[in-house]
């Protein structure tokens, strides 16, 4: 692992927690000599800032929209300026070597399950990951267990999705993770 394309909220929320914990994946990224690769303000302003305090290396993709509205973080290692949000995202997945999702709201949801699902279709085998930071994910682990109840996930691909409470824990599984060996998504009588 040398970057790590982190999504969270553009807002600290709620809790103290949350931002508590952009530290301290900000630390266990600078220890682990990983990249972080990110796009946007609020807990990922505070992410950037804190593992450049530390001495590591942040990266920031922002489409040109936001950065006319002056939103881009001036003191990044680098920055790249795209065209659109999906040729954001697509950059950022370039970029990185895995995913992981911290709070946050609907974009944050949608960008970590975007990835998802291209791991799920065998365009990238690179480990996906929610740092689920005090229960904040508990409601959406129980939907997906129930997805695979309902048999509209299989297993194998909810496998791919890591959940983990501290940075190390999900870093580590990250070093181990082997995306499963799954050559069909669909049936043909799912069709």
């Amino acid at each position: 692992m040398k970057s790590i394309c982190v999504y969270c909220g553009s807002s600290p929320g709620r809790l103290e927690a949350y931002s508590n914990a952009a530290r301290a994946l900000a630390r266990t990224l600078v220890d682990r000599n990983i990249r972080l690769v990110y796009g946007g303000v609020g807990i990922m302003g505070l992410l950037a800032d804190a593992v450049l305090e530390l001495g590591g290396q942040a990266v920031g993709v922002i489409p040109e929209g936001l950065v006319r509205r002056e939103v881009a973080h001036k003191h990044l290692t680098e920055l790249h300026v795209t065209q659109s949000m999906h040729e954001r995202k697509m950059l950022m997945a370039e970029l990185s070597d895995g995913f992981i999702a911290l709070p946050g709201g609907i974009g944050t949801l949608e960008e970590l399950f975007e990835v998802w699902t291209w791991a799920q279709l065998g365009l990238h085998k690179k480990p996906c990951g929610l740092l689920n930071i005090a229960g904040y994910f508990d409601a959406l682990t129980a939907f997906l267990d129930h997805a695979v109840t309902e048999q509209f996930v299989k297993q194998p691909h909810h496998s791919i999705l890591i959940v983990e409470r501290e940075p190390e824990a999900l870093l580590d599984r990250f070093d181990s993770y082997m995306p499963p060996a799954v050559t069909k998504w669909m049936e043909k009588d799912e069709t």
